[in-house]
């Protein structure tokens, strides 16, 4: 019973992983600025639904548990960087993969890097609700905050965009 019970988890969360593992990989990417962490992140949180599945009690909303612990997983690389922020080490300099750099053209860059220089809550707010469509509601919900925290969250970071793209043309 119990090997049969595993076989099912791990199918639930195999499909699961299939069907949402690129698009959480593309969130974390625009969340934590990189391909690796973010690869690591998603991993994590889906090793995490694995280990919770049989405490889960409405396997409907497992999606949104992996979103919360992706969203979890990229803050706790900010306060990581946060930590560091005062070692300084000779920068070797960024490079993106090449599969990176093909998904995005110049534009894209552009916004990216842009998105990436927000305050964490900005960005989370901003890539929550324009780039994965979710309503305030949602969007409150996976953050962890009030649907008011969102809005304002959501209209300084759109007007922080708005400048930085401004002066970079």
């Amino acid at each position: 019973m119990e090997a049969r019970q595993a076989a099912q988890t791990r199918q639930q969360v195999a499909a699961l992983y299939q069907a949402h593992a690129l698009g959480l990989v593309k969130l974390a990417v625009l969340m934590v600025g990189d391909q690796r962490a973010a690869e690591d992140v998603v991993q994590d949180a889906f090793l995490g639904l694995y280990r919770r599945w049989s405490a889960l009690q409405d396997r409907e909303k497992a999606l949104s548990y992996v979103r919360a612990s992706v969203l979890n997983g990229c803050r706790t690389i900010h306060r990581g960087k946060y930590r560091r922020s005062h070692i300084r080490l000779e920068d070797p300099g960024h490079a993106e993969s090449a599969e990176a750099v093909a998904m995005l053209g110049e534009a894209h860059r552009e916004v990216l890097a842009a998105l990436r220089r927000l305050p964490g809550r900005q960005r989370e707010a901003v890539v929550l609700r324009y780039y994965l469509d979710m309503t305030e509601d949602q969007a409150a919900q996976a953050m962890g905050v009030s649907r008011g925290t969102v809005k304002s969250a959501t209209s300084r970071g759109i007007a922080a965009l708005a400048r930085m793209l401004k002066e970079e043309s």
